[in-house]
């Protein structure tokens, strides 16, 4: 089992933490953006993260917010739909990992959740020669707008079957993708995929997407 370590991302004057497992050998590595009022203690995220170390890949989970900004957050709501700053924050890291000596030059994946599915599409858009793949799990792409279309790497797009708002929202994102990109719906799973077996089925299509970007039905 690879061993996590705590690390800090240098953002705007401050810092940002996460959550960083990425053995000697990885075969790349995938970035998580939490979404709206979430973090990087998520476990629905922490269980994904899980199933992509078994497959060989690094993972950082990642706060997009700093400590204060959280604090105020909780009260105002302000920034957790402030996708600019959540595109940005994501940019940094992906800038950070892109330096370090064990990660530099692994493919980078991008897994986001609600809002954060937005801030990676944002990034994937800003940064096309470092990332190679984004998942988006219960996302608002559409959040995403103008940069949608400025997206490189594939996208796969995880939405729940009972979850029509936010199907119809991925739907109309998709169609703004240039990107190669594929909606894969979870039968009957809402928002959150509580439902049984529902978090295993995006934890498998999201390790195929990684591992095999654009290949993901092929895998079965």
């Amino acid at each position: 089992m690879v061993a996590s370590e705590a690390v800090s991302v240098p953002v705007d004057g401050s810092v940002i933490a996460g959550d960083l497992a990425l053995g000697p050998g990885a075969g790349g590595v995938v970035l998580f953006a939490h979404g709206s009022g979430s973090s990087r203690h998520s476990p629905r995220n922490r269980a994904v993260a899980a199933y992509l170390r078994e497959a060989g890949l690094g993972t950082l989970l990642l706060d997009l917010l700093t400590v204060r900004e959280e604090r105020e957050d909780v009260v105002t709501g302000q920034y957790r739909f402030d996708i600019g700053l959540l595109g940005r924050r994501v940019v940094a890291a992906v800038d950070w990992l892109a330096a370090r000596p064990d990660s530099a030059g692994l493919p980078l994946g991008l897994f986001g959740a609600s809002t954060g599915a937005a801030a990676a599409l944002l990034a994937a858009a800003e940064r096309p020669g470092h990332v190679r793949s984004v998942v988006s799990r219960g996302g608002r792409p559409d959040m995403a707008e103008e940069a949608l279309d400025r997206v490189r790497a594939p996208v796969l797009l995880i939405v729940g079957g009972a979850d029509q708002e936010v199907l119809r929202l991925n739907e109309e994102a998709a169609g703004r993708l240039r990107a190669p990109h594929r909606i894969h719906v979870v039968p009957g799973a809402t928002h959150l995929f509580e439902e049984p077996g529902a978090l295993e089925e995006v934890a498998g299509a999201a390790r195929r997407w990684f591992l095999r970007p654009g290949g993901e039905e092929e895998e079965g």
